[in-house]
């Protein structure tokens, strides 16, 4: 196989997949994807329900993890990454959240020109089929219908979820039909990228029927740098095979590399802030600031009640239900294999005043870390419930001038009063939703954080010890107007002061946005494939998203 293609992509995650779909599709361009890690083969990614185990297998993840926090008691907190075909989607929760539309309408304000709600709704319709109610569509001119990605709803059978949205609407929330429709705000059922009972990652979306085009190739490898030559990206130098080559690119270089890697391959090719790239003896090639900056994340913590009916996922935690789950996902496609086991949710606001929804909760009807580990030894049910919008910002930095060495993160997690204030009010908010009448039928004593804890100190403490990243790092290498000496890419993604190169992924987002983050990065896969392309953006859409009226007065609907 030639090492030469119009346009090399760095990463074939989220982003990465979704270009080099678009970017090939017309047959006139040829591409070249580079991944350095493997096949998504087997039921540890296949199966919704072993959503756990890819996340903490090397052989899928990156492994990072954070410098110690110091405002979370000087916890490093795991900071996974998919090192696998369809990179994080394929290791992901499979919750699929759109953000909320003055999300984006905030990120055309700080320069990122062309990214409003209006400009991306039209990326999040082309890229979706949803299905909802037993039909295709949802909220007429809201959702997608032909898109490669698939988009349902969990059967939610268990009675638990119906009682956390009627427990929502008892403490004075709204209720959405859809919140990736018109209404973000309020309880409801969650969305998953999940299809005929499989995870439905981008490279079950995108990649591999690109990979069916002969102007598409995939190189396994490790990228350590982009070779830049007159201030232009000529290429990408991999480690392969055990030797070094370089994979040539006629037109572009474009990174999707995540918010960890892709300002790490920047700064390795000389592209950062100089005293920093100086410190390891990297040759400056542009002195952008900016690159590792303005990092964000989500952090959650997890409200545990136990449940006095016997059925939550507790009795499912045994060797043998597992196994038998298994096999009926295996052979059948069918049963508790077949859903992330996240099927209702809500978006709510904090405070009177506060615009929009800035708290986010996913509800499960189990007590168990995320992760897989540490489950309660009892049934009961659980809300991850975290602030959206922190100021809190942190970076990454290389630990060294070596493709190979871990990069350093730091998000300097609850370095802000407001942290606080609106952690507590979500912890509160939470207990308040648990102890409606709808839960009276199944709630038994509190887990997590524990009936003995209750003032500002010690909701404080239980934060401290016990919140965990939510897995939505982004920001990295920030989009803006050109002249913005912090911003890493302008509006178009192309890296600024070096020609031929773009990143696109999270990392170039302004803010973060409300919710899982997979579904906008595969939008800004979706949307940069157009600009690189020099086509029209699509035209914009005049749908009006829904505001609570009482917003200035009330965190409730009335």
């Amino acid at each position: 196989m030639t090492m030469q293609a119009d346009f090399v992509i760095i990463g074939a995650g989220s982003a990465g997949s979704a270009m080099a779909a678009r970017l090939s599709e017309d047959g006139r361009h040829s591409v070249i994807v580079i991944e350095h890690g493997g096949s998504d083969f087997g039921p540890f990614i296949q199966m919704p329900a072993a959503l756990s185990y890819p996340m903490n297998m090397g052989i899928y993840d990156w492994g990072y993890a954070t410098e110690p926090e110091p405002h979370l008691g000087n916890r490093r907190l795991a900071a996974p990454r998919g090192k696998v075909i369809g990179g994080s989607s394929s290791i992901n929760g499979m919750v699929f959240v759109r953000g909320h539309a003055e999300d984006f309408n905030h990120w055309a304000d700080q320069g990122a020109t062309g990214w409003s709600f209006a400009d991306v709704l039209p990326y999040f319709k082309r890229m979706e089929t949803s299905h909802q109610n037993g039909g295709i569509g949802g909220e007429e001119g809201w959702r997608g219908t032909d898109g490669p990605l698939h988009v349902q709803r969990g059967p939610a059978v268990n009675p638990l979820f119906k009682a956390f949205i009627d427990a929502g609407r008892q403490a004075g929330y709204g209720v959405t039909e859809d919140y990736n429709g018109s209404r973000q705000e309020g309880f409801g059922l969650m969305e998953q990228t999940i299809h005929n009972g499989q995870r439905w990652s981008t490279a079950e979306a995108y990649l591999k029927p690109a990979l069916k085009r002969q102007n598409v190739n995939l190189v396994r490898g490790l990228a350590r740098r982009v070779v830049i030559e007159n201030h232009r990206a000529t290429g990408v130098e991999i480690e392969a095979h055990g030797s070094i080559q370089v994979v040539q690119a006629r037109r572009e270089v474009i990174i999707a590399a995540s918010a960890f890697n892709s300002p790490k391959l920047l700064m390795l090719s000389g592209i950062g802030p100089a005293a920093h790239l100086a410190e390891h003896g990297i040759e400056v090639v542009a002195d952008r600031p900016g690159v590792g900056s303005n990092l964000q994340d989500h952090l959650e913590v997890y409200i545990q009640q136990e449940c006095i009916q016997p059925i939550t996922l507790y009795s499912k935690l045994n060797l043998v239900s597992k196994a038998l789950i298994g096999a009926q996902w295996l052979f059948f496609r069918k049963g508790l294999g077949t859903s992330n086991q996240f099927e209702a949710c809500a978006f709510v606001r904090s405070a009177a005043g506060v615009p929009y929804p800035d708290i986010q909760f996913h509800f499960l009807p189990g007590a168990i870390r995320y992760d897989g580990k540490a489950a309660a030894p009892m049934h009961g049910f659980q809300a991850h419930v975290g602030p959206m919008r922190s100021p809190s910002r942190g970076h990454v930095r290389l630990r060294a001038a070596d493709a190979r060495a871990a990069p350093v993160i730091r998000f300097n997690y609850m370095s802000h009063d407001e942290d606080w204030r609106d952690f507590r009010r979500a912890v509160r908010i939470t207990r308040e939703v648990f102890g409606q009448a709808a839960f009276d039928p199944f709630r038994g004593r509190e887990i997590q954080p524990g009936a003995d804890v209750q003032s500002d100190a010690e909701i404080d403490g239980f934060i401290r010890a016990h919140a965990e990243s939510a897995y939505h790092p982004c920001g990295t290498c920030r989009m803006g107007r050109a002249d913005d000496p912090g911003a890493v890419v302008d509006p178009e993604t192309r890296v600024i002061g070096v020609d031929g190169l773009r990143v696109a992924d999270s990392s170039i987002f302004p803010r973060v946005t409300n919710g899982n983050l997979n579904g906008p990065s595969i939008m800004t896969g979706e949307k940069a494939a157009d600009h690189i392309l020099g086509r029209a953006p699509l035209a914009p859409s005049n749908l009006e998203p829904w505001m609570n009226p009482n917003w200035r007065e009330s965190d409730r609907v009335a």
